[in-house]
């Protein structure tokens, strides 16, 4: 198993469980938290794979990926009751979920020989897509555009250390963990201290 189908495989597993704690806030049956948590976790990479128009989207190439997704909601389906605060989880599971999909993202991009704006964006877009797509359809405010935090920032941050890592003669694997922890320790840091960019406020006109 390459590295690339690693990365896959994670961020799938993750955005599902977070796709199925969506499902039990809003107190859906058995197959509306399969539907949610595989929606969430081949959304993003699905929006990669047909924008580099790869030869077949991921999860369609191999199935088991929808079976990964599955097995994280039956496991939430029966253990979500248990946890203090599911909001507060699954913020933190998303955190996760976008540092393993953004590099999984670059790299996919990497691998093709695309220009450094074209791997920055499919990072981006692999890291938000699945997640955007989950509080859409639960009817919730989605995380990318929750007011100045660090969350599309982060994906885009840890994809331009990726560049980085590259330009200086560093290897694809190096790069890669670089882009993990990048974007992990800002969104975990809007998480817990706050982090935040200044957001736009708008004034009265002059005169």
């Amino acid at each position: 198993m390459t590295l690339l189908s690693v990365l896959d495989y994670l961020a799938v597993f993750i955005f599902a469980l977070t796709g199925a704690l969506a499902a039990s806030r809003a107190q859906l049956d058995l197959v509306g938290f399969l539907f949610i948590a595989s929606l969430t976790a081949v959304g993003g990479g699905t929006v990669r794979d047909l924008l580099l128009n790869r030869d077949m989207v991921f999860w369609v190439a191999d199935p088991l990926f929808i079976g990964t997704a599955c097995s994280a909601a039956v496991l939430v389906f029966f253990t979500a009751h248990r946890l203090e605060s599911r909001r507060r989880a699954l913020d933190w599971l998303d955190a996760g979920a976008l540092s393993v999909a953004v590099p999984a993202g670059v790299g996919v991009a990497l691998s093709l020989g695309h220009s450094p704006a074209v791997v920055v964006m499919m990072g981006m877009a692999t890291g938000a897509f699945g997640g955007l797509m989950r509080d859409v359809v639960c009817n919730e405010v989605p995380m990318v555009l929750r007011q100045g935090e660090l969350y599309l920032s982060a994906a885009f941050a840890g994809a331009l250390a990726t560049l980085a890592v590259v330009a200086l003669g560093g290897s694809t694997v190096l790069a890669l963990l670089a882009c993990a922890a990048v974007t992990f320790l800002l969104r975990a840091g809007s998480l817990r201290f706050g982090w935040r960019l200044p957001v736009y406020r708008a004034r009265p006109p002059r005169g």
